[in-house]
């Protein structure tokens, strides 16, 4: 699949780190470095606007290593690109550690991972098929 892509940072084009990666990482595209005090949020530009095909969603998630080792992840986890999308790509980092974080500008924020989606169209109904299940949920099978 190919995705056209504008990239105003002046940073390297998000890339497959290795060759089994799902997500390609984003950087943050800051003039300057900023800090994030404890349960502190921010909106973190990339630069980076793309233009995806019909039935493709990019799906903007948290970077593993950072969410274990600094405290910092992403609100609103797994954010979604539509297709009909031409904004720039913004992370909402957030900071769940106990100290003050600073996020340096090209930092590797977050990866992004394309998906393919189907559209729906309901079917009014009165009655759906039954199953084992049914309506059983939230530990209805007594698996912790």
């Amino acid at each position: 699949m190919t995705v056209r892509i504008i990239n105003r940072s002046g940073h390297p084009l998000p890339q497959y780190e290795t060759p089994g990666s799902a997500g390609m990482d984003l950087r943050a595209h800051l003039d300057a470095p900023i800090t994030l005090a404890p349960l502190e949020r921010a909106l973190v530009p990339t630069g980076l606007y793309i233009e995806l095909p019909a039935g493709i969603e990019a799906q903007i998630r948290p970077r593993s290593g950072l969410a274990l080792k600094r405290g910092l992840t992403l609100l609103n986890s797994p954010g979604t690109i539509d297709s009909d999308y031409r904004g720039e790509i913004k992370c909402i980092v957030v900071n769940l550690s106990d100290t003050a974080q600073t996020i340096e500008p090209g930092e590797r924020i977050a990866q992004m991972v394309f998906t393919r989606y189907e559209t729906v169209e309901w079917l009014l109904t009165d009655t759906l098929e039954e199953t084992t299940r049914n309506a059983g949920g939230f530990g209805s099978t007594g698996v912790s």
